[in-house]
């Protein structure tokens, strides 16, 4: 779970385009003819895909289970007033409510390690989806975690941030663990250090799909990321699209 990273993710994030996420949201829902009303979003982070959703006037709800993120998210959408934030779980969150949309995304799904758990997200989704309502996620690809994350170590040198991030790729487990190593500048100019280890589950195509319709979904669809093309041996995120 995010803890002190939580305040430096936004600053080591500013590569990632998070309108194109949600402009390749909205191109999901009109390809499939959806509208919604209300929306949830699953594992929401620092709140900045949030962001676009709460601006364009939809009904919101976000969660997430580390605080220290939701502190940030909500210095951004507090000036929102059709948003909610709440500190749930992914795996067991209850919202006394039925929502047209709900999404995970930034591979928010492989942090979920038990494929039981998984399956008990899905089924919770499925629960707390309207019946004409639409969900969707994506993932980081086996493919991507064993291979390009696999066991390499990356590092980065800014002006007041410097990290290093070790991966070690389970075979056995299917699971990826991210040791994170950061210097963070301080007001005083010393350097702060601290470490967080992250997990993330790789899961094949096939797994995800047989989980999604034991949970009850009756329309299943992968996309390589960011299109409508069919997923193929090196796509490094699946975004998938279900129905009830």
């Amino acid at each position: 779970m995010y803890g002190d990273f939580a305040f430096i993710y936004d600053s080591l994030m500013t590569d990632v385009d998070y309108e194109n996420w949600y402009s390749y949201i909205k191109l999901i829902l009109d390809k499939y003819n959806k509208n919604p009303k209300s929306i949830l979003e699953m594992a929401c982070g620092t709140g900045n895909i949030s962001y676009y959703f709460a601006k364009d006037g939809y009904d919101l709800t976000c969660f997430d289970l580390s605080s220290d993120m939701l502190s940030i998210a909500y210095n951004k959408l507090n000036q929102f007033k059709n948003v909610t934030l709440l500190n749930q779980n992914m795996i067991d969150f209850k919202i006394n409510k039925e929502f047209d949309l709900i999404i995970c995304l930034c591979d928010s799904i492989n942090y979920i390690i038990e494929k039981e758990h998984l399956l008990k997200t899905f089924r919770n989704v499925r629960e707390h989806l309207s019946q004409n309502g639409i969900f969707v996620f994506d993932i980081n690809s086996y493919y991507k975690l064993e291979e390009i994350i696999g066991n390499n170590t990356f590092i980065e040198d800014r002006e007041d941030i410097f990290y290093i991030w070790q991966n070690y790729f389970d075979c056995k487990d299917n699971i990826s663990h991210f040791y994170l190593t950061f210097f963070v500048k301080e007001q005083n100019g010393f350097f702060r250090r601290f470490h967080e280890e992250h997990l993330e589950r790789a899961y094949k195509l096939e797994e995800v799909i047989e989980l999604l319709d034991m949970a009850g979904f009756s329309q299943i669809y992968s996309y390589d990321g960011f299109s409508f093309k069919a997923p193929n041996k090196r796509s490094e995120r699946i975004h998938f699209v279900c129905l009830p």
